[in-house]
């Protein structure tokens, strides 16, 4: 998956590797690119900063550094910049299950003021709706900081999958996971 940007080719050696294109595009792109993993500002310049990333792991490692050291006025910039994802199902029955995932979202962006983030990215598109509804439910019960902490670990999660799947690698979004 290529860059959505018009990133500069680089110089010799392969030109369509996307890491070599964020290595070695202006700060400015970089971030730009950056952003449509995470709305962050900062978690973006500091990404963009510390370019040259040796390989694609290197550049998740300090996505996930970059991900952890977020303040609260990071993570609500970053978190209201998400918006709900493309329907996690089709079919006879989805018209009931996005009725019900709505009317959750709607409770839980009154109660805490953003929307609400998952990464849902290591499982199976079957599965996909009624793990978002059990985490709504669940998270729904919350306290403020419980759930701040809950959503900055699915917000870094989501920015890993997005950084891997933009440049061209396997969202694997937790390294921990089999």
């Amino acid at each position: 998956m290529p860059l959505p940007l018009p990133l500069p080719t680089p110089r010799g050696g392969a030109p369509d590797s996307p890491l070599r294109r964020l290595n070695d595009a202006s700060v400015r792109d970089a971030e730009r690119a950056l952003l449509t993993c995470c709305g962050s500002a900062r978690w973006a310049h500091r990404l963009a900063a510390h370019r040259p990333y040796p390989d694609v792991e290197a550049l998740l490692a300090a996505a996930d550094e970059a991900s952890y050291d977020m303040t609260h006025t990071d993570l609500a910039e970053a978190l209201a910049g998400e918006r709900v994802d493309q329907p996690l199902t089709e079919g006879p029955s989805a018209l009931a299950a996005h009725t019900a995932l709505r009317a959750a979202h709607a409770a839980y962006e009154a109660r805490f003021g953003h929307t609400f983030v998952v990464c849902l990215d290591d499982c199976r598109a079957e599965e996909r709706v009624d793990l978002a509804l059990v985490g709504l439910r669940t998270r729904l019960v919350h306290d403020e900081d419980t759930e701040r902490a809950v959503a900055a670990e699915e917000l870094r999660r989501l920015a890993r999958g997005r950084l891997a799947r933009l440049l061209g690698a396997a969202p694997r979004t937790d390294p921990a996971r089999p």
